[in-house]
């Protein structure tokens, strides 16, 4: 019991991680103009993946 619940909590983070650096990736990947269509700033879209995935 006490092992799964180790090995489920790992899981969760694993999975979280790999959004959160989905996320990233997306959000790197697009140019000052994709930005700029979107009115977007890229720091508020950082921290905001980050708020997305751990709260």
């Amino acid at each position: 019991m006490i092992l799964s619940n180790a090995v489920n909590r790992i899981r969760e983070r694993v999975e979280k991680r790999r959004r959160y650096n989905r996320l990233i990736a997306e959000i790197e990947s697009m140019t000052h103009r994709d930005l700029a269509d979107i009115n977007g700033n890229r720091d508020e879209m950082l921290r905001g993946a980050y708020r997305e995935i751990y709260g």
